[in-house]
């Protein structure tokens, strides 16, 4: 950041007073800048035994497999981002269960926040974000071939619970992976 979304004037990097983080300062107005993690909400669509994975048209990782997940809007619930999302990317409908899984990712400073899902469509596909949508059994995942940590661990997490028969609420850090 080099200036003020308020003021326009140039910020500087510095510790404010009574605060212990290094922050944006505008040096005019002295307008506190803060930076925090972006909210990345999803879900796991399923039908029967079977998980909706949709293949990446956008970058980072293009051609990658990946749950129906990104940004948080504002004005938008956790739920409702999840399901806005999850349409974008499968052209499907969902309905949005409980929570699942919040996972930090430190590295990229975003906070994930999964939930479960029941797929209400038949009739999903690609999107201008998705290369190609399809539903997949536990045995089916392209494990190598999944686009992010966070997904990973939250589909690892799932097949889990389901194999144990109950689902819980899950919280972690994703270690960091040296690639941003």
């Amino acid at each position: 950041m080099n200036f003020c979304s308020n003021c326009g004037a140039r910020v500087v990097k510095k510790i404010p007073p009574d605060d212990d983080q290094p922050r944006f300062v505008c040096q005019a107005c002295q307008t506190v800048h803060y930076q925090n993690p972006k909210m990345v909400v999803g879900c796991i669509p399923e039908r029967g035994d079977k998980i909706l994975l949709c293949r990446r048209a956008i970058e980072p990782r293009y051609g990658f497999w990946t749950l129906p997940a990104g940004y948080l809007e504002n004005g938008e619930t956790v739920a409702e981002g999840s399901a806005r999302e999850a349409l974008e990317e499968t052209g499907a409908g969902m309905d949005i269960g409980d929570l699942f899984a919040i996972l930090t990712l430190i590295e990229v400073h975003q906070v994930y926040l999964m939930y479960r899902a029941v797929l209400l469509d038949q009739d999903y596909g690609p999107t201008k974000e998705s290369l190609e949508v399809r539903l997949f059994s536990e045995e089916e995942i392209p494990w190598d071939e999944i686009a992010f940590s966070s997904i990973k661990e939250t589909l690892r997490l799932y097949f889990q619970d389901r194999a144990k028969g109950r689902f819980a609420l899950h919280q972690g850090t994703i270690p960091p992976t040296g690639r941003k």
